[in-house]
Parts: structure tokens; sequence; C-alpha cells
């Protein structure tokens, strides 16, 4: 298993475990459950998050950027009756919306069948609101707890002017600043659920700023490290070009590359490489780099 997956799992149980009360989902969550079924063709489904209740009803979590569109049911559908009748159990779906969603369609109405799922929203909760709060509240030096931090993790399915990369950004800072009061095994759950959010809801150029901001955690090492591997392994530009933007923007930020490649658990020697490249040529894309890189090898 890679260190993505891992972060997805730990996520996953984090949010089963402290997130699904602030929802509205009174059920008591007793485990995660499986999120992938293989039918006879082969053709895989991948779910979010699916999770076993104490009434053994199972709930499946679905996360949406978008409108909720009559094919997105259908989709829901689908994974609701293969899980019943691979595991024999009752689905109820919930679909969990960012604020930019405008277009909300829960109910799907097809022949004499009707098929359903609760919308999940947190429209009346404002994200700049609780981020400038707690914030002000640690710059004045108060303490906060995981008690003031876990609503952060919902920050991107609130209302507010913040887009949503700059309130993960802004919680993992919160996050980063509270090191002293929580535990570091609870923060790096916390990030996982950020990243996770992250991965779901975000572009790849939002995505790679928030992966530069973990960058310092035992989640974001992880992350890169396993980056450099599937580059090496696979001998795809794109796993490399991720360290090659991080790199970038560490260089321009006057950082040394003995910096670099303490900060990013690199060896100077790769990041000299690459850090060579960039200073020849800057108009040099991150991509361009990479294939450079992979040439070189």
């Amino acid at each position: 298993m890679n260190h993505e997956d891992l972060a997805l799992k730990t996520a996953a149980q984090y949010f089963g475990e402290e997130l699904l009360p602030l929802l509205g989902i009174t059920a008591e969550v007793r485990y995660a459950a499986p999120t992938e079924n293989i039918r006879l063709e082969a053709r895989q489904m991948y779910q979010d998050f699916n999770y076993i209740t104490s009434g053994g009803t199972w709930i499946h979590l679905e996360f949406e950027s978008d409108s909720v569109t009559r094919e997105d049911l259908r989709r829901f559908r689908e994974y609701e009756a293969a899980t019943s009748r691979t595991f024999q159990v009752a689905v109820i779906t919930y679909v969990i919306c960012s604020s930019n969603v405008r277009k909300l369609m829960n109910r799907l109405a097809e022949g004499i069948n009707v098929y359903q799922v609760n919308i999940i929203r947190l429209k009346d909760k404002n994200a700049d609101s609780l981020i400038s709060g707690l914030e002000k509240k640690q710059k004045q030096g108060e303490p906060l707890g995981k008690e003031d931090l876990v609503p952060l993790l919902l920050t991107p399915l609130m209302s507010g002017r913040l887009n949503i990369g700059d309130r993960i950004i802004r919680s993992i800072e919160l996050l980063q600043g509270s090191r002293a009061f929580v535990t570091e095994t609870e923060l790096e759950k916390m990030y996982a659920v950020l990243y996770t959010l992250a991965d779901k809801f975000l572009g790849v150029e939002d995505l790679s700023k928030v992966k530069e901001r973990i960058a310092m955690t035992k989640l974001g090492t992880m992350l890169f490290n396993d980056g450099i591997e599937r580059g090496k392994a696979e001998g795809k530009a794109e796993g490399k070009a991720e360290i090659v933007a991080i790199i970038r923007k560490k260089a321009e930020k006057g950082l040394d590359v003995q910096k670099i490649a303490e900060v990013m658990e690199l060896d100077p020697v790769y990041v000299k490489r690459i850090t060579d490249l960039l200073t020849e040529a800057p108009a040099r894309t991150d991509l361009q780099v990479a294939e450079i890189l992979i040439g070189q090898e």
C-alpha cells in the first residue's frame, strides 16, 4: 500500500470518528467498510467512504465539487446496488457538496423506481469567520485544542469568500501552529483529511499548492517520496514534475540546495541537478525538467 492510499484510509477513519456528527449523521459508526467493488466484467467501482453502523446499515459518502447531475445519481445508485447485493446490507448514500455547488439533485425517478440520496452542504456555516477567529486566537497566544481544530476540516464544505484551496492551506497553517497542544498522531490524521478533501475538490494547480504547504509534515514527506518512487518505477515525467515544482518554489524563496534537500528528505545531489537545470533555462516547465531528468537516468 502506498502512502497516498494510507492517507485516504486514515482520513476515512478519522472522518467517521470525528466529523459525521458535525454533518448531522447521527448513526453510530462501528468501523470503515470496503470501498471497492469488482463486478463480473472486472470493472472496478471506486467509492469515496463507506461505514458500517451499529445497526448494520452501511453509510456511503460521496464528495462532489460540481453540480449533482442525473448521471451522478445513476452512478451512486449503481454503487448502492452492487454493495447491497455483495454484502447483503442496506445502504444510505450521503452526497457531501462543496460550497461552490449550485445545482443539487437528490432524487432520480426512472420508470416505476425512485432513487434518492441525502445532500449535505454546510451552507449556513462561514469558513472565513471560523478561520479568521482561530487565527486571531492563535496570534494572541491562546492554545487551540482538538475541539477548536476539528471543525476546520469541514471548511471546504462551508460558505465564505475564501476559495477552497486557501481555506485548506490556512487550515494546515493553523494545525502546524498547534503542535504544542495536539498530539502528532492527531495532527497527522487531520492533515490526511485535509489532503483527501483537497484531492477531491481542487484542480491540479491548487492541489500542488496544498502539497507544497503540507510538505514539511510527516504525511507530506511520505507523499513526495511516493511521487519520486512512482517516477522512477514507471518512468513517467508527471511524478518527477511535482517534485520539480516544489523545488522550484522553495529555491525562489531563497532556500539553498542543502536546506531544500533536508526539508524534503532528498539527496542533495538530486536537488542540485534540478536547481542547475532550472537556473540554466528558467523558462523550462516543470514537465520539461522532469523529462530531462528521466533522459539522464
